[in-house]
């Protein structure tokens, strides 16, 4: 009787679970509908036309306008250093000393030498004159004679090769002070007092560079001056009318540099190895900000787009497969839109391909949509999205 019972009690408790259950996904049947139903609020904008100044922002290395390496012209042994390392110098400037003894006794020999050149040069002539008188009385033969005024010319030779030494020694001597051949900042010695330097192995000593005024190297892809070239040649850009080309420096850490440079000229060379053209700028640099090797982004000025299509940098999304894309609203539903992306411009991307005017592009709230489902537009407002994280 006890096991009738406990079997029977069983059955009651399962089909009581089996009731339950029933009834919860009735229930929750309806709530799905009723969710799937809801359009979820999306912050949007509404893409409008708008002339743009279009501008490439390419990878640029800063070089130095003047770049002296100070080197060694004559072997000897430094002596001085006189110069404070990392001040600027002048053109002129003693830098280094190196010990004259040497030259100054090189140029004393020479210059004996010259002395003794000219004593035989005076009586190689005298005697070219004598021999001149006699020839014409027949005293002495014409081959005297000759040998004679050939021993003049001699003469007059060995002064000529003597004043040329005289002017290498002295030339010699001068190198043992080494000056500055530009203005500009001077780094670290690159030898001590005492250090041997040779001529031969040009050593260098020290480096000079001018940086009131710096280059900034820019590579540039073909791709990318084929696009600009058909962006002129189709209308969508136009050129400002100005022979100058500016040109913005971007320091490393994104701030904008607060001197406007000149693009001096475009390569026209491909680079075989890169595929890249090399375009340099001259940028004016009083504080010396920008320093030689220092790597900088630069945005180059293209032209006017009258008709630009831009949208926030964080409408953009990626696909899997590397393609951009942007989330559009069309008939109250989230349609995916493949687009081409230009540069940047004040935080705003433009949109070559893909986007039409008027066209309702979603911001903020991708988190909760998919595309074809229901979306609720409202305008989006950057400046409360930027005040938000520091209420």
């Amino acid at each position: 009787m006890s096991l009738l019972g406990l079997s029977y009690r069983r059955m009651i408790m399962a089909l009581s679970v089996i009731a339950s259950g029933t009834l919860a996904a009735c229930s929750e049947q309806p709530a799905q509908q009723n969710m799937s139903g809801m359009k979820v609020p999306v912050s949007v904008i509404t893409v409008e036309p708008t002339p743009t100044e279009v501008y490439s922002q390419l990878p640029g290395r800063v070089e130095a306008i003047k770049d002296a390496e100070i080197r060694a012209r004559v072997t000897g042994i430094v002596k001085e250093i006189n110069f404070k390392q990392g001040s600027e110098v002048q053109e002129g400037q003693l830098l280094f000393t190196i010990d004259p003894a040497p030259y100054e006794a090189e140029l004393n020999r020479a210059k004996a030498d010259l002395l003794r050149a000219e004593a035989d040069a005076v009586f190689a002539h005298q005697q070219a004159d004598r021999y001149a008188k006699l020839i014409k009385s027949n005293a002495i033969s014409r081959q005297e004679y000759d040998n004679a005024v050939a021993a003049a010319k001699q003469a007059d030779a060995a002064i000529a090769a003597a004043q040329a030494a005289v002017r290498s020694a002295e030339i010699n001597l001068g190198y043992t002070r080494v000056e500055s051949p530009i203005d500009g900042r001077i780094g670290k010695s690159l030898v001590t007092e005492g250090a041997l330097v040779s001529a031969q192995n040009a050593t260098q000593m020290a480096l000079v560079q001018q940086l009131n005024k710096v280059y900034v190297d820019i590579t540039r892809s073909t791709t990318q001056l084929a696009m600009l070239r058909k962006a002129f040649e189709s209308g969508i850009l136009k050129q400002t009318g100005d022979d100058r080309v500016a040109v913005q420096v971007l320091l490393e850490d994104g701030s904008l540099y607060p001197h406007e440079g000149t693009l001096l000229f475009s390569g026209v060379t491909v680079d075989p190895s890169t595929g890249q053209v090399t375009l340099r700028a001259e940028v004016d640099n009083p504080d010396e900000i920008l320093l030689p090797g220092m790597y900088v982004r630069v945005r180059v000025r293209q032209g006017v787009d009258e008709q630009a299509l831009l949208v926030p940098m964080q409408a953009i999304q990626r696909t899997p497969d590397g393609l951009n894309t942007l989330m559009v609203v069309r008939e109250g539903t989230v349609a995916p839109v493949a687009v081409a992306v230009g540069p940047e411009i004040d935080g705003r991307a433009l949109i070559y391909k893909g986007l039409q005017p008027g066209d309702v592009v979603i911001v903020e709230g991708f988190q909760k949509i998919r595309p074809g489902a229901p979306v609720q537009p409202v305008p989006w407002k950057p400046d409360a999205a930027e005040a938000a994280p520091q209420g």
